[in-house]
């Protein structure tokens, strides 16, 4: 879709949004200074390193070196094209861009957005099939279990036929591809080659993104059957463990509340938003992830577990306190009264009544120590109990609550605490920092070429006149030097500018990271002659360094030269050495 998006769409777009405000959808950020700071959402890291500049329309994270502007941030958080962000973000910034797409421009729409576009088309078919007579069975179902219209709504919850090819004859009127139908999971293909609805007789849940956009579904059966809730397999846009059920939604009452209460079903889920509690996500079918941790610490560092009290439940419960604690959550576990799930409880005693409860959970270290360890006996008894209790403490990471976890179990069950200590230190692995910066800005980059080439990125209007000097013949590192003859050919031409945009494209190395980090920290001179005369010094320096190691370099040649008795050969040498000097005097460096 690229290039039938007018630059001034673009530029208009750009004008409009606020990076503050689309990073502030996916990350937690603070106040420091001029800049904002937050978790970064694409590495893991326990202390915050990810800065926004508003002033600049960007973003750097010091930790893994990814950078950009609002169009590179939206691509790497939503793994967008660049077309898809361009239009994701106008729609939110109010941008009118025609909807109008060409066969070609059909041919290069992206894979994912495909899929995400035949995901769209079901679930509207989904809602009406449930808004229709046809619908009648469930929705008759949702008010039966206290589900109210407008919540229904809002989830876009709808109904798939029980047939084997509703969904599939949609689709073929509406000539989208069966083959990404069947790629996303709406469709299964058939021993006599004909494909047909993977979901059939069901309540419809669309699973969304952060931005909104549908990547899966989840289907609950409403009568007798098995499976009771059938799920879209894995495909190019949706991985279970990566995604939580509606974060999208949810973000915001998290981080107003400061803390997010963790499901485990999608009924469980719209049960509670249906009773006003609206800062909690759902798991998709799977147990906790270390993905899933990671997206919660974009927004709040307090958890409250509310999984089913069944045995299922308790033991993903109980696998879910290692992931949060390894996380360096603050979690809290809560099993509810009388054998109730969520959904139950909050149809029997409401929305209050469960956030008191909510309120009070115990922490995860209360839980633990009363839940599973229990009434075991001690660790002098049981060995395999010790080696339970040591291979999960082992595994957190913050010291406080080690110790705490140490001290709290050592009482229970009646153990030593140096000895469990002892233990423990002995099963641990070395600590790694996963926020090791992968590219370390050195020597080894040029300072001087790199000093330029970010002047001249503020201050474009100064490329063309420095470049046509000849400046980039003398830059000694070629990934700079073509980097330079990228922005001289750029400015000649009548593209609008962004430099935080052109240098996002570059490959993540060292230089890229240099200049995001130069972008970061300065502004533009304001003083025309206070900028000139820098680049003028700058310019200098490198042809002044340039002929330094030319002349340093014929050297050792010329007494090889000498040494051998090459006439010839030191004579050129020698030349060519009397050229540089007099080239040298001449330029007056």
């Amino acid at each position: 879709m690229k290039g039938y998006i007018p630059d001034i769409k673009v530029e208009e777009i750009k004008n409009r949004a606020s990076i503050v405000d689309l990073v502030s959808e996916y990350v937690t950020l603070k106040k420091a200074g001029r800049n904002f700071i937050g978790l970064c959402p694409f590495h893991k890291e326990k202390t915050p390193s990810f800065t926004v500049t508003p002033d600049r329309q960007m973003f750097y994270c010091f930790g893994c070196g990814e950078g950009g502007g609002v169009f590179t941030f939206l691509m790497k958080i939503g793994q967008m094209t660049y077309p898809e962000a361009v239009r994701h973000l106008a729609k939110k910034t109010g941008v009118v861009i025609s909807e109008r797409i060409s066969q070609k421009e059909r041919q290069e729409v992206s894979y994912g957005e495909q899929l995400i576009r035949i995901n769209e088309m079901a679930t509207g078919h989904y809602a009406r099939n449930l808004a229709s007579p046809s619908g009648k069975e469930a929705l008759a179902y949702l008010r039966k279990r206290g589900i109210r219209e407008e919540t229904a709504r809002a989830f876009r919850l709808g109904f798939s036929l029980n047939g084997w090819h509703h969904l599939r004859d949609f689709l073929e009127k509406e000539e989208a591809s069966l083959e990404n139908a069947e790629q996303a999971g709406l469709l299964v293909p058939g021993k006599d080659g004909h494909r047909y609805d993977r979901f059939r007789g069901r309540l419809m849940f669309p699973v969304e993104d952060l931005s909104g956009r549908v990547i899966a579904f989840g289907g609950r059966i409403l009568g007798a059957g098995e499976p009771k809730y059938l799920n879209s397999p894995e495909s190019g846009v949706y991985v279970k463990g990566r995604n939580l059920y509606a974060l999208n939604r949810a973000k915001e009452a998290i981080r107003r509340q400061g803390c997010v209460i963790v499901v485990e079903g999608y009924f469980d889920l719209i049960s509670l938003w249906n009773a006003g509690i609206t800062h909690v996500v759902a798991t998709l079918g799977t147990a906790l992830t270390k993905e899933q941790i990671h997206l919660i610490c974009r927004y709040t560092t307090h958890v409250v577990a509310l999984f089913d009290p069944d045995e299922a439940g308790r033991k993903a419960l109980t696998r879910s306190l290692e992931l949060f604690l390894s996380g360096n959550l603050n979690a809290r576990a809560l099993v509810l009264p009388d054998g109730l799930d969520p959904d139950d409880y909050v149809r029997a005693y409401g929305g209050d009544r469960l956030l008191e409860l909510i309120n009070g959970a115990p922490s995860m270290v209360d839980y633990y120590i009363n839940h599973v360890l229990g009434d075991q006996g001690g660790f002098e008894k049981d060995r395999d109990s010790l080696r339970k209790a040591v291979a999960f403490i082992k595994h957190i990471e913050n010291v406080v609550d080690r110790n705490l976890f140490i001290k709290r179990v050592s009482e229970k069950l009646g153990i030593d605490q140096e000895l469990l200590k002892k233990e423990i230190s002995r099963a641990r692995p070395p600590v790694t920092d996963d926020g090791t910066i992968r590219g370390v800005y050195t020597a080894e980059i040029e300072k001087l070429e790199m000093g330029l080439i970010h002047l001249l990125l503020i201050h474009p209007e100064k490329i063309v006149p420095v470049t046509q000097t000849g400046i980039l013949d003398y830059f000694t590192n070629r990934d700079l030097k073509n980097f330079g003859e990228t922005l001289q050919s750029a400015a000649a031409g009548l593209q609008p500018w962004d430099a935080v945009e052109r240098v996002s494209r570059l490959d993540p190395g060292p230089i890229r990271e240099g200049l995001m980090k130069k972008l970061m920290e300065a502004r533009p001179l304001e003083e025309e002659k206070i900028l000139d005369r820098l680049i003028v010094d700058t310019t200098r320096q490198i042809r002044r360094r340039w002929y330094k190691e030319k002349l340093k370099a014929l050297n050792p040649d010329i007494v090889k030269a000498q040494e051998t008795g090459d006439t010839d050969r030191c004579r050129r040498l020698l030349v060519e050495k009397g050229r540089l000097l007099k080239e040298e005097k001449m330029l007056g460096i």
